[in-house]
């Protein structure tokens, strides 16, 4: 019965390839509620056991038998993962609706069978354990993954970056494969389990940097990250909401998986990943200030987030080094919280920044302005979401990124002096990144939704349907349960940490989750406090004549709508600050001293990313080899025969000197 369950969805994706349009989007939600039902029940079953027993699913296939492994890990993940794709799902309807005219029945029916994989392939990647059946599912979901991306692929663009990707993905995956050789080669076996009697007999850094490299391009690490901030861009809003929510986290769930076969060197993989990640976030928030596609920026708070996310991983690392379970607890427990969060405030800002998009038909900041007017609701969303990603309680964010915290500064005592300075140097990154994400936001919500419009054809007029608001309140009100009462999601953590690194409870732990505990209440008596305030004043305000007119400028408003503040101009000063590192290329004319009536001018601004421009040097240093390689094509036989008998020579030589 259960080989049923699990190979019906997977029969059945095959019919949205041919059911009529009008019933493609249902067909595909119907499939899509049969896995989360499937995978979600025992992954809950796992969670509530608090981990201790982990689900066994066997699955008989013309291939042979493949076991599916589902313990506290895995069921974490597998949860997190299907609630972002089912709302990503959801918001499609309403975001995909403009398309119907565009494109071809057979593409939107393409679209929605590679949705359906990409979330098929991400459940394999969590409950696989054997290398093999799980390289294959972690190709697939490079695949389906490229087709999504290709979505739009009359853009030349748009091609060359789902290209770019799915050959960076390959990268990650080579190595991947290099690493499961070394273990089988040793071990006799190619599986997660296998690791760890590797890792008992040899030093453990270089096959785990293997491992990370491997993992770090799909998760987004610096300097892995260049695939990035172009894919998410290109590709459709609630595609980019599960790319970033999820997708990108399939990395972080196997540089986890690796670390709980981990026996040795804890403590300098942990340094290497806190710094690493470190970077990271500092980098990917400072590069988004200066971008002016608003779904690149928030492609940039990935990286910047995925930061996040690998100091509290490098921390419990460390605490699992230095054998101190409270350390551990508090690294794993805000980076695995932080996986949840940044899921749902991630996928929410992206659908927020897609229903912008359709209504104003363009991701240049620089061209939007008074959003708010006609799209309150979707500038509310936005908001909660702007406010969750920069840590700002009664919000989630707020919640993981203090347990991090607390682990940084519980660390500056509990290891040796370097250590110590590293904890210090994590704790200051930390709260750059939090002030920098802040300023973002700032720039990004007032540039786009506050002041006046600045290009008549890019003038919202509408709010985005219901459909697409749905999935939007859902993400919103997990977030703030989250903020309100984080106990509730915090404490199967806990189970899930304590069985996964076999550690025992510290009990200071209790004393910090009662803290957190205060902190919901503190935030449910703040909400009750603001929401008393706008009862007050609906009810002073319902029996007055209340007028309405401009905002105050400050005795300095703009004439037009181009003499508003640009994000440009916003983020000048940090760009200037950071002119070494952000490379911000400008395109203008200066004027020259004999011009006394100077002809119009344009000024523009184009930030670089010094990682891509690197790369791209590499890739055009490549080419011209190539190029110069290709002279050797003359299409004389001649020179063929001629190309064969010098092989041969240097064959014969290197035999001589027994170098082969």
């Amino acid at each position: 019965m259960e080989n049923i369950l699990i190979i019906l969805p997977v029969i059945l994706s095959f019919v949205i390839l041919v059911v009529p349009s009008r019933g493609r989007y249902y067909s595909t939600l119907f499939i899509s509620l049969g896995i989360v039902l499937i995978t979600s029940v025992p992954a809950v079953s796992v969670i509530f056991s608090k981990g201790v027993v982990p689900e066994i699913l066997h699955l008989i296939t013309g291939l042979g038998s493949i076991t599916l492994t589902i313990d506290g890990l895995s069921a974490f993940f597998i949860l997190v993962t299907n609630f972002t794709v089912l709302t990503g799902l959801l918001y499609s309807k309403g975001y995909l609706s403009t398309y119907s005219d565009l494109k071809s029945p057979a593409q939107l029916s393409l679209h929605n069978f590679s949705y359906t994989w990409l979330h098929l392939s991400m459940l394999g990647v969590l409950m696989l354990r054997d290398g093999l059946p799980f390289l294959i599912a972690w190709e697939l979901m490079a695949v389906s993954s490229f087709m999504l991306i290709l979505f739009e692929a009359e853009k030349r663009a748009t091609l060359k970056t789902a290209v770019n990707y799915l050959i960076q993905m390959h990268i990650g995956l080579v190595l991947l494969v290099i690493a499961f050789l070394l273990c089988e080669a040793d071990t006799g076996s190619m599986s997660f389990d296998a690791l760890k009697i590797y890792f008992s007999h040899h030093p453990n850094t270089g096959l785990f940097l293997l491992f990370f490299g491997g993992f770090a391009i799909k998760a987004g690490f610096i300097p892995f990250h260049t695939w990035l901030p172009e894919a998410h861009p290109a590709a459709p809003s609630h595609v980019s909401g599960v790319m970033s929510g999820v997708m990108i986290k399939m990395g972080i769930y196997g540089i986890v998986r690796v670390l709980t076969n981990v026996q040795s060197d804890l403590v300098t993989i942990g340094l290497i990943v806190l710094a690493i990640s470190a970077i990271s976030g500092i980098l990917g928030v400072m590069m988004a200030i200066v971008q002016h596609d608003l779904k690149k920026l928030l492609a940039y708070h990935s990286i910047e987030n995925i930061g996040i996310i690998g100091i509290g991983i490098g921390l419990g690392a460390i605490g699992l080094g230095i054998h101190n379970p409270l350390l551990a607890m508090l690294g794993f427990g805000g980076g695995l919280l932080h996986v949840l969060n940044h899921s749902l405030f991630k996928s929410l800002l992206f659908f927020s920044a897609g229903s912008v998009y359709q209504a104003c038909h363009t991701r240049n900041i620089e061209q939007l302005g008074g959003v708010i007017h006609k799209m309150p609701v979707t500038a509310g969303l936005f908001l909660t979401g702007s406010m969750a990603i920069c840590g700002l309680p009664p919000l989630n964010g707020f919640i993981s990124e203090i347990l991090i915290y607390l682990g940084l500064f519980r660390g500056l005592s509990a290891g040796s002096v370097y250590q110590s300075i590293y904890m210090l140097m994590a704790i200051i990154s930390l709260a750059l990144i939090g002030g920098l994400a802040i300023y973002c936001f700032t720039k990004a919500f007032g540039v786009v939704f506050l002041g006046t419009p600045r290009s008549e054809s890019h003038t919202a007029t509408s709010e985005a349907d219901t459909g697409m608001l749905f999935p939007q309140f859902l993400i919103g009100a997990l977030m703030l349960l989250i903020g309100l009462f984080p106990l509730l999601f915090l404490q199967p953590l806990t189970s899930l940490i304590l069985v996964q690194f076999q550690i025992s409870i510290d009990p200071a732990w209790l004393s910090i989750t009662d803290s957190l505990s205060l902190i919901g209440r503190i935030g449910c008596v703040l909400i009750g406090m603001v929401l008393l305030l706008f009862f007050i004043r609906y009810r002073v305000l319902k029996t007055r004549n209340v007028r309405q007119g401009p905002t105050w400028g400050c005795g300095y408003t703009a004439g037009n709508a181009r003499q508003q503040y640009t994000g440009t101009s916003f983020a000048d000063a940090v760009a200037g600050l950071a002119e070494p590192i952000l490379k911000t290329q400008k395109k203008e004319q200066p004027i020259s001293e004999e011009e006394i009536f100077p002809a119009e001018r344009s000024f523009a601004t184009h930030p670089a990313d010094i990682f891509r421009l690197g790369l791209n040097r590499l890739v055009d240093f490549l080419m011209l080899i190539l190029k110069k390689l290709a002279r050797l094509q003359t299409g004389n036989i001649q020179h063929y025969i001629l190309y064969a008998f010098i092989f041969m020579i240097l064959i014969f030589v290197l035999l001589y000197l027994k170098i082969l």
